[in-house]
């Protein structure tokens, strides 16, 4: 018989306009008894639902963190219950045995017997910073969005500035696009005095690649794209200062994280904290952070057979920055350490696998530097590459070590 850890507990299955909260009641017999009531999601209600948990004796309470409808709930729960939140996936009812009512039980079953694996909840301060720092996110997409739709109407004008120049949003490819925005009818306008001077060389190039027609309907169209483009570098902007004033009683776990190898923007290091927080001690290992944020593989055996072991989808906000971050380390030979083993992963598993080891390796790094108060230190690293010197190795070997850490062996 399964072990019954919460005698009273609450499993609600939240929707947008209603919730059903069940309360399970077990005896010392084992015998278990159940209380359900439905409420709706306004704040009042809301309120009725703890006064209800309260006069039931009922601190424990599981539910689904399904979209966004359960923050309401956790926002009013919060002061007077221990909530765990479970993903959809771990208290999935039974097929052809659903309904509300039934969903509310079959969790506060699962729940009783603390079988339902909660979700990472950081405390209030960091997800309001988390909120933040996602919609700054989603405004850098959305700036690109209207790059791209710049882009488009040069091409489809002809003007083939991308061609030439490294940057066309540059400061001496912006100044020529304003000019033509402001006189469509100047072909032949005199271009050179707008050119920073590390591009003079390039003149004969540019003048081609502006021989395009921009017509009145496209020249409407990119100046409505450049209005928005300003006023979302004016949002984020403002954003920015604000996710600055509210990340100041984190600034030293932001400093420790930034001397991570790949991460130098201030924004990346708090983008990291927002995620994961700065109390690393609600995960018992790196490996669970590591498998939290998705930059593990999974674990998928079966009669001895190994499956598809691909990593999970999880971490979608902090898994493109670790790899974002990988990247750009090992393009650098600042940080030997995690070059050579990218390219020793690189050479036997592939790019994309290697860059995910190498994003699991820093979060690793941020883990132990978060928990212990220490900064990055190269040189554990490389004390973890060095091999014993009892240990002997022929020379084909020695050449296989090389060639594994990038080197090219020349046989004199």
């Amino acid at each position: 018989m399964l072990k019954i850890v919460y005698p009273i507990c609450c499993g609600i299955d939240v929707h947008k306009k209603f919730l059903v909260a069940c309360i399970a009641f077990t005896n010392d017999k084992g015998v278990t008894t159940y209380k359900s009531s439905r409420f709706s999601t306004f704040t009042n209600d809301l309120r009725k639902l703890s006064g209800w948990l309260s006069s039931n004796s009922c601190t424990h309470v599981c539910m689904e963190s399904t979209g966004k409808y359960w923050i309401p709930v956790y926002n009013i729960l919060e002061a007077t219950c221990e909530i765990t939140l479970a993903h959809p996936k771990y208290v999935k009812a039974i097929r052809g045995k659903k309904t509300d009512k039934k969903d509310a039980k079959w969790i506060a079953d699962l729940f009783k017997h603390d079988l339902v694996a909660g979700s990472f909840m950081p405390p209030l301060p960091i997800r309001q910073l988390r909120d933040l720092m996602r919609y700054r996110f989603k405004l850098i997409n959305f700036k690109s969005s209207e790059k791209n739709r710049i882009q488009n109407c040069l091409t489809v004008s002809n003007i083939q500035l991308a061609n030439v120049v490294s940057d066309t949003f540059g400061k001496s490819s912006m100044r020529i696009i304003d000019y033509l925005l402001e006189n469509p009818d100047d072909k032949d306008f005199d271009f050179v005095p707008l050119l920073h001077p590390s591009m003079l060389d390039k003149v004969d190039k540019i003048r081609l690649a502006l021989d395009g027609v921009i017509t009145p309907e496209q020249q409407q169209k990119m100046n409505i794209i450049l209005q928005h483009y300003d006023g979302l570098e004016k949002c984020k902007s403002n954003l920015e200062s604000l996710i600055l004033s509210l990340s100041e009683p984190y600034a030293k776990e932001r400093a420790l994280v930034s001397t991570v190898p790949g991460i130098k923007n201030p924004f990346s290091a708090i983008a990291i904290i927002s995620e994961i927080g700065v109390d690393m001690s609600v995960f018992p290992t790196a490996k669970h952070l590591c498998s939290w944020a998705g930059v593990t593989p999974q674990n998928n055996e079966s009669a001895g057979k190994k499956h598809s072991v691909r990593i999970s989808r999880a971490g979608v906000y902090i898994k493109p920055l670790l790899v974002q971050c990988a990247n750009a380390v090992v393009k650098s030979d600042k940080h030997p350490e995690i070059k050579s083993r990218y390219l020793s992963i690189k050479k036997r598993r592939g790019h994309k696998r290697a860059i995910i080891a190498i994003a699991r390796m820093l979060l690793t790094a941020i883990y132990h530097i978060l928990k212990k108060g220490e900064p990055y230190n190269a040189e554990l690293y490389k004390k973890a590459e060095i091999m014993p010197q009892t240990r002997k190795i022929t020379v084909e070997q020695a050449i296989l070590i090389a060639q594994r850490h990038g080197y090219s062996v020349i046989k004199g």
